[in-house]
């Protein structure tokens, strides 16, 4: 799928035999529950250090703070006056004030309600938990949740350089627990059916088998453009963790960009339901000259890449709580 070298090809094909929606090959023989199954146990077994994804580095500000729920845990995170994040309780060890709506100055939190500010040290009953900026997405590690050994830092999977990558990152949430978020992304076989707007041509050409420790799915897709124009690729899906999906681009237009996704946990709502915000980076890298404008105008971009995310997330939010509605009530057919 690879351009040869010095020859240029434009990423764009047009399909010359397309194939009707009702008429592509069945995918249901192949998606077999037992081999989801395994690849999603074997998934649940990896450490994750403790560590959660809590949103998008872009989204902590040096002049507010950000108040996330993890686990059923109030967080707040916020930078300090060398631009480093914080994170920690989300409650004013004083009375309880939230600190998600506290005034950032100077890298220093300080209550709204009485004035006690914290600067990222441990002062008057408040204390620090790990976080990590990778610089696309934050992370906070909780040990009383996780129950895990502890790492000092999570695994970041392997993206595009920064410097040459156009990032973008998609929060939706949805009733449902990691494992069905996961699960979703470990069956690519339902693609070309449940998301015709986005994906023809999907072949599976490679799936772990129930006792592969190489979880791999190997895909072959094409992404539409508009009527018969696609971009044809190869991607691999692993997961990393037990709440992590990673899609990479390993042939064709965008090799070696990837699509993180990342499940984690929320708490309970008011009917006793589980809650999972996704949280999807997209970082994207090309070898194309013209690729640097991209680049360079991915302000007006990720707009864009957040909307084509949020429309399949519609979709794949559905399957997931679907899954656990039909799971919770004892009739989940895998």
């Amino acid at each position: 799928m690879s351009p040869r070298p010095g020859r240029y090809r434009p990423p764009v094909r047009l399909r010359r035999s397309p194939v009707r929606w009702e008429r592509q090959q069945p995918t249901w023989r192949d998606a077999k529950p037992a081999l989801i199954a395994q690849a999603l146990k074997r998934a649940q077994a990896r450490p994750t250090g403790n560590w959660y994804v809590v949103g998008a580095s872009r989204d902590l500000r040096a002049d507010r703070p950000l108040g996330r729920t993890v686990a059923g845990r109030e967080i707040v995170l916020w930078r300090d006056a060398e631009g480093r994040p914080v994170a920690g309780p989300g409650a004013c060890p004083h009375l309880g004030a939230p600190l998600r709506d506290s005034p950032v100055r100077c890298g220093t939190l300080v209550c709204h309600w009485h004035g006690l500010a914290l600067d990222g040290r441990p002062f008057a009953g408040w204390e620090p938990w790990p976080v990590h900026d990778d610089g696309v997405l934050l992370w906070v590690r909780l040990d009383g949740s996780g129950g895990e050994a502890p790492t000092d830092a999570p695994l970041v999977p392997t993206r595009p350089a920064a410097a040459d990558a156009l990032s973008a990152v998609y929060t939706t949430v949805g009733v449902c627990e990691p494992e069905d978020v996961v699960a979703n992304r470990l069956d690519p076989w339902h693609g070309a059916w449940f998301h015709p707007y986005s994906f023809v041509d999907l072949t599976v050409v490679r799936a772990p088998g129930r006792t592969d420790e190489d979880d791999s799915f190997t895909v072959d897709v094409s992404f539409k453009v508009a009527g018969r124009l696609v971009v044809p690729v190869r991607a691999e899906f692993t997961a990393p963790g037990p709440r992590t999906v990673l899609m990479t681009i390993t042939e064709g237009e965008g090799r070696g960009s990837v699509v993180e996704t990342h499940a984690t946990p929320l708490g309970r709502d008011a009917r006793g339901r589980p809650r999972t915000a996704v949280v999807e980076a997209v970082v994207a890298g090309s070898e194309r000259r013209g690729f640097a404008a991209a680049r360079r105008a991915a302000p007006a971009l990720r707009p864009f890449v957040r909307a084509a995310a949020a429309r399949l997330w519609r979709d794949d939010l559905a399957y997931a709580e679907r899954r656990w509605e039909l799971r919770s009530t004892g009739r989940f057919p895998g």
